[in-house]
């Protein structure tokens, strides 16, 4: 008898504003700038391509290469794209 693990998808944990920032607090805490694409990236997808697409007025496809590995999103797509998942940043000493 074979045990097979199931591929884990953080996407499917991400269903409140609570659990997003956390993860995103944690994934900022790390200092890596493509980890945090991703982690942006894994937010969309829980909440829809399509709403984050609606909400920012930015094309669907648009947003999959934005954050896809390697790219170099502009700071202001950032922001929309976070402004539409509810989140602030917010900078403390």
């Amino acid at each position: 008898m074979s045990n097979k693990l199931a591929n884990f998808d953080i996407a499917h944990y991400l269903d409140s504003k609570e659990m997003i920032a956390e993860y995103l607090s944690q994934v900022l805490s790390e200092g890596d700038m493509d980890e945090l694409l991703a982690a942006i990236g894994n937010i969309a997808k829980a909440k829809g391509m399509t709403q984050i697409a609606k909400d920012t007025g930015l094309g669907r496809e648009s947003l999959y290469k934005t954050f896809s590995e390697g790219s170099k999103p502009k700071f202001e797509t950032v922001m929309k794209v976070l402004h539409s998942f509810g989140v602030k940043l917010k900078a403390t000493a």
